[in-house]
């Protein structure tokens, strides 16, 4: 089994991610070296902060939702603290050189901006070379979730918030579970015995997959206790001391899914070759598969799942603990050598206010990570957003784990398609533990 490459790690975290802000970003030349595309977008007399982004400043009736949620939320910063946000964007012309990760990486070591928008290998890094600084002082932190805290706390310090939460669950199909008489799945065993009747009954592929998220099933598996037991803490010093091993915590969620390849609930080749949405969405939509997996945000746009002729429901991966929400974390962080760096703090602390979250929230219909946000979903989403409302989750991406999670999940996972045994993808967690601990 080959060894996982660092570098395409980050680019699956960037690509998994899908929901979130952040896209995998590069850009070349014409004669091959890179060409960072940065663009440094300046107005207003206040003191100015520079904000590294995938995404440039735009007006806030933008067509692009995403970045006018961003903005409006800045604008609120601009105004109540009169500072200027200088939005330093990576734009790209192609895709085959510096990921956005790269780039952000070796801007914040070498401290030339005062904020920046991450994704959670990064948001590790250069929490673990302290290279950012501890925003637990902020207002807003007292109205942050739990999960969120989580996520983004890194030797005792909190360094980086994002603005939403990404969640992913499963996309059902209700009305062919009715037909069957199946209720929806709770445990790994339910959901077995769903496809085991979806099967019997003519559905040739119960379960339509990707490449990139069936490292969902494993990770709600593997993590339901250890964040829902009350002892997440200890369990994740226990993991990077050695003491645990990330490959018994694993071992289930494999087993889980090469039961299901053995039994041709998925299928694993086709999966394999499969980009997000491409292999799985039509059969979806046509009612020829019951089942598949994506992210929150699916449920409301029409390029992926929101507008189905059948009724839709979206609930949490199947756990020993229920119906499991997995959600990865991105965020906001500010360099520990910023010039302006107190500027930043305090915009921070205005975009990341209940009044700015609630916001965003609204214009881009996410998740909000203020526990007094209320998110208005549309009722395909209540069951998973009942779930998160009552604190249960499973977190895809922990920056207080040293062996980044999503990524080298994915990738495993790809091997277990292409063939790999449960045994020989546990030697890879292994290894990757060891080389962690040896660091």
């Amino acid at each position: 089994m080959k060894s996982s490459r660092p570098g395409l790690i980050k680019k699956l975290i960037a690509v998994c991610l899908t929901g979130a802000v952040i896209l995998t970003i590069t850009a070349c030349g014409a004669d091959g070296e890179p060409d960072l595309n940065l663009v440094d977008s300046k107005e207003g007399n206040g003191q100015n902060v520079s904000l590294f982004s995938p995404m440039e400043k735009i007006e806030p009736d933008a067509e692009n939702v995403a970045r006018s949620a961003a903005d409006k939320t800045i604008r609120m910063a601009e105004e109540k603290l009169d500072v200027t946000v200088n939005y330093i964007t990576y734009t790209a012309e192609n895709y085959q050189d510096k990921t956005y990760d790269d780039v952000v990486l070796d801007r914040a070591q070498n401290d030339m901006d005062d904020l920046y928008l991450m994704n959670p290998d990064t948001i590790r890094l250069l929490g673990e070379e302290g290279k950012l600084k501890d925003l637990s002082g902020l207002e807003c932190v007292e109205n942050l979730r739990d999960v969120v805290k989580t996520a983004n706390t890194i030797d005792g310090k909190l360094v980086a918030i994002p603005q939403e939460v990404v969640a992913y669950g499963l996309f059902i199909n209700k009305d062919m579970f009715d037909q069957y008489d199946l209720e929806l799945p709770e445990t790994p065993e339910d959901f077995l015995e769903c496809c085991r009747v979806f099967k019997e009954n003519g559905i040739e592929t119960p379960v339509g997959a990707n490449r990139w998220w069936l490292e969902t099933f494993v990770l709600a598996q593997a993590y339901a206790d250890l964040y829902n037991g009350g002892n997440t803490e200890a369990e994740i010093a226990a993991l990077n001391s050695g003491e645990k091993k990330y490959s018994d915590y694993m071992r289930p969620g494999f087993e889980f899914l090469q039961e299901m390849i053995d039994c041709g609930y998925i299928d694993a080749r086709r999966a394999y070759v499969s980009e997000a949405l491409e292999g799985e969405r039509e059969d979806f939509l046509s009612q020829k598969t019951p089942i598949v997996m994506a992210y929150w945000g699916a449920a409301n746009s029409e390029t992926a799942y929101g507008n189905p002729d059948f009724n839709m429901l979206v609930i949490g991966f199947p756990s020993s603990r229920g119906q499991m929400p997995v959600m990865p974390m991105t965020g906001y962080g500010v360099g520990i050598n910023a010039e302006h760096g107190e500027a930043a703090m305090d915009v921070l602390d205005v975009i990341l206010s209940d009044e700015a979250l609630q916001v965003y929230a609204e214009t881009n219909k996410v998740i909000s990570p203020s526990k007094n946000v209320k998110v208005n979903c549309i009722p395909a989403l209540e069951p998973l957003n009942d779930r998160i409302e009552e604190n249960v989750y499973v977190l895809g991406a922990n920056a207080g784990m040293k062996v980044e999670q999503w990524g080298n999940t994915c990738l495993i996972v790809r091997e277990l398609l292409n063939g790999a045994t449960v045994d020989e993808c546990m030697a890879e967690f292994d290894r990757l533990q060891e080389e962690s601990l040896a660091k």
